[in-house]
């Protein structure tokens, strides 16, 4: 069985240099192009250096745009299933949600991370990783906390990002209770972590929380 590779980060771009280069190195082993999706916005073109001028550096030199719709193209799944490494942006997490979990990208994505293709989520795309997908009230129209189906990429685990400026300590703690996770992390602007098989490896930054279930019910 492949080991199973996915980096999360509380912000948006770039990639730290350590798991920038992390990434690289799982992703190049592998053949095809590193896939980028995002929610197409004004000047997306101009904004996607940052996604990939770190792991450029470090060794990946192909990429390819795609741009999440709510019915995605035959071709679009084509190219998923050739990458050699998953990025998934930041951004309006709702709508990264809805083009992703629960649909057949999602299940592409899934199955290829399951083979081993490294998957890197920013913001919204690390939020809608874990099996729960914990949306705050500062992140969403309804201006309520959200409690959703994730990705299930990490299970019994729950992620919090831009944790320190969104005040998200409580809201955390609230969720790691609410889902019955084990354990919930909370991820500043600025810090990454690296999870191997579901368990956190290394992390980069300076802000990174961690709140196990035992601690809070004790």
């Amino acid at each position: 069985m492949k080991d199973r590779h996915l980096f999360l980060f509380g912000g948006g771009p770039p990639f730290g240099e350590e798991l920038g280069r992390k990434f690289a190195a799982i992703a190049s082993a592998r053949k095809g192009k590193t896939a980028i999706l995002f929610i197409e916005r004004d000047g997306w073109r101009e904004y996607m250096p940052l996604y990939t001028e770190v792991i450029e550096r470090t060794g990946l030199t192909e990429f390819m745009y795609l741009a999440l719709t709510p019915q995605p193209s035959r071709t679009a799944i084509e190219q998923l299933l050739g990458c050699n490494g998953i990025v998934i942006c930041g951004g309006d997490t709702e709508r990264y949600r809805s083009h992703i979990v629960g649909t057949v990208l999602g299940s592409v994505i899934q199955d290829m991370y399951g083979k081993g293709v490294p998957v890197a989520g920013f913001s919204a795309g690390a939020l809608i990783s874990p099996a729960d997908c914990v949306i705050p009230a500062i992140d969403n129209a309804s201006n309520t906390n959200l409690f959703l189906q994730g990705l299930g990429l990490l299970r019994n685990a729950v992620i919090s990002v831009h944790y320190t400026q969104w005040n998200e300590e409580e809201n955390l703690k609230a969720a790691v209770l609410r889902t019955g996770a084990s354990i919930g992390y909370g991820l500043d602007d600025g810090t990454g972590v690296h999870f191997m098989n579901e368990e956190p490896v290394q992390s980069e930054g300076e802000g990174l929380y961690r709140f196990a279930r035992q601690d809070l019910q004790s």
